[in-house]
């Protein structure tokens, strides 16, 4: 039983990894498709490569994730263990599913932080809420402030250094930068967001007896990278048109630094600090710096604040839906 319901939970990890593809494709590509700098399959094709790129080149993201949130050897058996992990990606879908319904661009990650803070509280066993604090909430919180910063004063040194040039070159030489920073944005979304589910694999693995300690697997990479990417290439269009055009218009040299920030954030807290960071709250934050220099106005902070709201509610909600499934699953099949 315990091997099927192996299976069943990688099978479902996977399943949120391809979610997570389609949801967070946006992140990668929606700024150089509403600049034209390339076409959406081209965009698409181009990101679903490095998405696979990205999740081969490190495991510091995974092994906070497999075990550094919760303490799943406290499970009272190898079998409840398994329904906690499948309880947790479950309940990370769900609300993956919900946001993209929507079109808002919240945080796969803190989906599946929050998914399994949920149903460690809800079977009594040990939540590292240190880590939390220190990989997650810490970051959740400064990544969008220096996104946003970072960005505005980036794009008001352009803005200054080509202040005399000719503006169609100028466009048209950015257009074809953009297409290094959207790569780059998406080996460092791949970086980040496919090793979240290697980590709950190898959780999932470790709850089944099947491995010992925190080391990830060659095939358990292989897989993730290889759902995350074909994920991207199916496309996230509804949330693609809430990050290219909803918050603010684009121009190329605004795409470019938008990316450029983000991809070098997410690079950062990933080999630096080992930090899951929102790759969707980082490229949200900058596409709002690179627009405040328009003007204030320029930004529409009504779709912002929904996205707040989103990002906002993302943990608990994530947290609530899992905690819900466990308790049913584990009536169920516990």
């Amino acid at each position: 039983m315990e091997l099927v319901l192996v299976v069943v939970v990688v099978a479902f990890a996977l399943g949120f990894d391809y979610t997570n593809g389609f949801h967070d494709a946006a992140n990668a590509i929606a700024t150089s498709v509403s600049t034209r700098a390339l076409t959406p399959r081209a965009a698409l094709l181009m990101a679903a490569v490095f998405n696979l790129i990205g999740a081969m080149l490190g495991t510091e993201v995974a092994h906070t994730i497999g075990s550094g949130i919760i303490d799943i050897n406290e499970a009272d058996s190898q079998h409840l263990g398994l329904v906690m992990v499948l309880s947790a990606v479950i309940g990370a879908i769900v609300w993956n599913l919900i946001t993209w319904w929507f079109g808002l661009p919240s945080s796969s990650s803190h989906a599946l932080i929050g998914a399994l803070t949920g149903v460690g509280m809800a079977a009594g066993i040990t939540v590292h809420w240190s880590v939390i604090l220190d990989k997650v909430v810490i970051p959740m919180v400064l990544s969008p402030v220096i996104g946003f910063t970072l960005a505005f004063f980036l794009m008001v040194a352009l803005l200054w250094m080509f202040k005399n040039a000719n503006p169609h070159k100028v466009t048209r030489r950015f257009r074809i930068a953009q297409t290094a920073s959207a790569a780059a944005m998406a080996l460092g979304h791949g970086l980040q967001d496919a090793q979240k589910t290697m980590g709950v694999i190898v959780l999932a693995l470790v709850a089944g007896g099947l491995h010992d300690g925190d080391s990830i697997p060659l095939w358990v990479k292989l897989a993730a990278a290889s759902a995350i990417s074909l994920g991207t290439y199916s496309g996230g269009w509804r949330i693609m048109r809430t990050l290219g055009r909803r918050v603010i218009e684009l121009d190329p040299a605004r795409g470019f630094v938008a990316e450029t920030v983000a991809a070098s954030v997410l690079y950062t807290t990933a080999f630096a600090f080992q930090a899951p960071v929102s790759t969707t709250h980082t490229i949200t934050s900058a596409i709002m710096g690179v627009g405040a220099t328009k003007r204030v106005s320029a930004v529409r902070w009504g779709v912002a604040g929904n996205i707040a709201i989103a990002w906002v509610l993302t943990i608990p909600a994530a947290a609530s839906v899992a905690a819900l499934m466990y308790w049913l699953l584990a009536a169920i099949i516990g």
